[in-house]
């Protein structure tokens, strides 16, 4: 498997990994906003700071995640792998990848926001070490869904350790 950061050029790419991802909510009674996307939404936050890394098997596109640097954290959302390789460890590397980013930026933590009726999600996210610091509920379409904001606390590389670079795209 091989991760990449995206560009903006990268929009088509990382719509469609998402949208296939997504689908299986699509009849949701308060399905994913990531569904009202566009290709061109998609540009215009990776030209806006928004950042995104896309994993490739066999040079194929599989799966994608979105982020923010934020102060204190990396943020991520929209993790999304294609329904044909779900199962096969790609949101797991996407994952790790993302926690070497925060890390090599100078961040020692990682976050991100779950729907707490998202059984698969929530069992991956404290599998992969992230635990819930805080819950909300949000009121999409008229339905309240409680969500759980989940944080990983990382552990710093120490210097000299890592041959990642640091990557500020």
């Amino acid at each position: 498997m091989n991760i990449r950061i995206a560009e903006a050029k990268d929009a088509k790419i990382i719509h469609d990994l998402m949208i296939r991802a997504f689908t299986e909510y699509k009849n949701m009674p308060a399905s994913s906003s990531a569904l009202d996307e566009t290709e061109q939404s998609v540009a215009n936050d990776l030209n806006n700071g928004e950042r995104a890394m896309i994993s490739y098997m066999d040079g194929v596109p599989c799966g994608v995640v979105r982020f923010e640097l934020k102060e204190d954290a990396l943020y991520f959302f929209r993790l999304s792998v294609a329904p044909e390789f779900q199962r096969r460890g790609v949101a797991r590397a996407l994952l790790a990848e993302m926690e070497d980013y925060a890390l090599m930026n100078g961040l020692q933590k990682i976050q991100c926001k779950v729907r707490m009726n998202m059984e698969k999600n929530m069992k991956l996210y404290m599998s992969a070490g992230y635990a819930k610091y805080n819950q909300s509920i949000l009121e999409l379409n008229g339905v309240s869904l409680d969500v759980a904001w989940m944080e990983k606390e990382l552990t710093p590389v120490k210097e000299g350790t890592s041959d990642l670079p640091v990557l500020n795209a």
